[in-house]
């Protein structure tokens, strides 16, 4: 399991200070390379490093916010006290308390509460003084697990160093998101949505004293970080338009249910954590149970985040966020279909086989999907599960173990509702049920919302599907952020990096030098809506274990070649716009 565990990590895995001025915009670009890079943010002064290797001028470990420990706990993200001294920012963060999903022997892994960090990759310099456009990545990991030391090197030397790039960290599991009626009264639910909004103010704020273009900047995400741009997208009803990004790159968004603050299932996830951590209601006699929480151990509260998490369904988090009536003031569901959204553009990618690692693999009867289903959906009825089984229509024999698996073209079936390469039958079924449920439709609700806006004036849409044999959920970060992978092309990592890279710095993905790629469909919604699949053909094939333990067949130069297309997105895989309408229209009982 530890490869998989690697793979959570991987995949899943401001301040009240006055603005920059033009003098220190100006000393910070005129300096270059061989500067002291020093940039005073007023609250405190950090000196960079400049990286010869990748040419790039780096700060890790920018505090951009105090530490949400003690009686900041489960409270609004606050301005760090002042320092004057100056500081090296050559290291890393702290990472934030983790908490793996209920797998399996999952580890205990402690993080420190102190981890509001930034760090900032900046080109060394610009003859013509001009701000650069602005990528800022939420990392992934479910809500639960991560951290912000994605390199960002490779996507900017990519695209000729034409941005400044920030990764930013944010509380994780029951630090980021405990929620209930006492909590809302005493605190915030959502802490984690206020730290992102909290470091997009300290972007305003700082940026162009790294040389980036505050009005320019471009959210981005996978998993849990891509769910997390969808939430900042319809956060504040989409009042704040373009005051914190312009644009969003969500790569497989992660949307699991998203109860009311006060609803059951998160109240009796806060029951259980504070009895998991000897704040229950026989210990806290005349104090509150938050009060209790906020002086009780670190470590206590890490592990009793561990212990209840461990107890839930297979593949899932305890501590999610929430409809919070406020930050939060909807579910997506219903926010998109409003089309109540902030910023203006929307670049979205899903993968060819996102369920895998979310599912359990003990699947075989038509029965444990069935079970599987109430437990993943606890809401919903066994009118609702049929329901969905019928918009998944499979043969209800057991999984046969010989049948033969291999990867679907999307156009033609057999379709990944039955077959894929690493299962086919009911375990199949349940896969896509969930990668579908999960990841890929809201998705298209988000493109959808972001799809001719008037609201939010000229705004564009765009989705890709990262086809890449396997393409399991997480396998395309390699591919823009690097080190590629065996199976990615360096043509393939190139083009996929600059489609991310145009959407930074123009709002649009298209990339000249391809010719499929030079006229990036737009989304329209609808059943003629168009996206690109990415993928390739030819190579020399191999065999490996993929991310959820299945070996499957990949392949490696010599002989690969980009296989780019433009595919009609409501018919793909045998209707997959149709089955999004069908989620949509359930999606006020799961919540979603």
């Amino acid at each position: 399991m530890l490869s998989v565990y690697a793979t959570w990590a991987l995949c899943l895995a401001g301040a009240n200070a006055a603005p920059a001025n033009d003098a220190s915009v100006e000393s910070r670009w005129s300096a270059g390379a061989s500067a002291n890079l020093s940039v005073d943010l007023n609250y405190a002064v950090y000196q960079g490093v400049y990286n010869a290797t990748t040419d790039l001028n780096v700060w890790k470990g920018i505090r951009y916010a105090a530490p949400p420990t003690g009686n900041l706990r489960w409270k609004a993200p606050q301005a760090p006290e002042k320092n004057r001294t100056t500081q090296l920012a050559t290291s890393f963060g702290p990472a934030c308390p983790q908490v793996y999903p209920a797998v399996p022997n999952a580890p205990f892994v402690p993080g420190n509460e102190d981890c509001l960090f930034l760090n900032v990759y900046a080109p060394p310099l610009n003859d013509t003084k001009k701000l650069l456009p602005v990528l800022v990545w939420i990392h992934g990991g479910g809500y639960g697990i991560g951290d912000g030391t994605q390199d960002m090197s490779t996507i900017i030397n990519a695209n000729e160093k034409g941005f400044v790039a920030v990764a930013i960290q944010y509380r994780l599991g029951a630090f980021g998101f405990l929620s209930s009626e006492e909590v809302k009264a005493n605190g915030v639910t959502n802490a984690a949505l206020l730290d992102m909004a909290f470091a997009l103010q300290w972007v305003q704020t700082h940026i162009e004293k790294f040389g980036g273009d505050k009005k320019k900047v471009t959210i981005s995400g996978e998993s849990a970080g891509g769910g997390a741009v969808m939430l900042l997208g319809i956060a504040k009803g989409g009042i704040l338009g373009t005051s914190l990004f312009r644009s969003g790159i969500t790569a497989s968004p992660y949307l699991p249910p998203q109860y009311p603050f006060n609803a059951s299932i998160p109240t009796q996830h806060f029951r259980d954590f504070s009895a998991q951590a000897g704040c229950g209601s026989n210990s806290t006699s005349a104090t509150s149970t938050l009060s209790c929480l906020r002086s009780a151990d670190s470590l206590a509260l890490q592990m009793a985040n561990y212990n209840v998490t461990i107890t839930g369904t297979f593949g899932t988090w305890a501590f999610l966020p929430v409809t919070d009536y406020s930050f939060i003031p909807s579910t997506p569901s219903v926010a998109l279909a409003a089309k109540r959204v902030n910023g203006k553009s929307m670049l979205v990618g899903n993968n060819a086989n996102e369920g895998p690692l979310f599912v359990p693999p003990t699947i075989t009867t038509l029965v444990d999907l069935r079970a599987w289903l109430h437990l993943e959906f606890p809401t919903l009825n066994d009118a609702d599960i049929q329901a969905i089984l019928d918009a998944y229509p499979s043969s209800d024999a057991p999984v046969d173990p010989m049948a033969l698996r291999f990867a679907t073209d999307g156009l033609n079936p057999p379709f990944a509702v039955n077959v894929s390469q690493a299962a086919t039958g009911q375990l199949q079924r349940g896969y896509n049920i969930y990668a579908e449920a999960t990841f890929i439709c809201p998705g298209y609700w988000l493109n959808s919302a972001y799809a001719s806006n008037s609201s939010s004036g000229g705004s564009s849409s765009y989705h890709y599907q990262y086809s890449v044999p396997f393409g399991s959920h997480g396998d395309d970060v390699a591919g823009y952020f690097g080190p590629s992978t065996p199976n990615q092309s360096p043509s393939f990592s190139l083009a996929f990096r600059q489609i991310w890279g145009n959407f930074i710095r123009t709002s649009n993905p298209s990339v000249a030098s391809d010719p499929v790629l030079a006229s990036f469909p737009t989304w329209t919604g609808g059943q003629a809506t168009r996206m690109l699949n990415l993928n390739q053909t030819g190579g020399t094939p191999y065999v490996a274990a993929s991310n959820a333990g299945v070996n499957v067949t990949q392949f490696t130069e010599p002989g690969l070649q980009n296989d780019f297309r433009a595919v009609d997105a409501f018919a793909w895989e045998g209707g997959r716009g149709k089955r999004c309408e069908f989620w949509r229209s359930i999606a006020d009982r799961i919540p979603i």
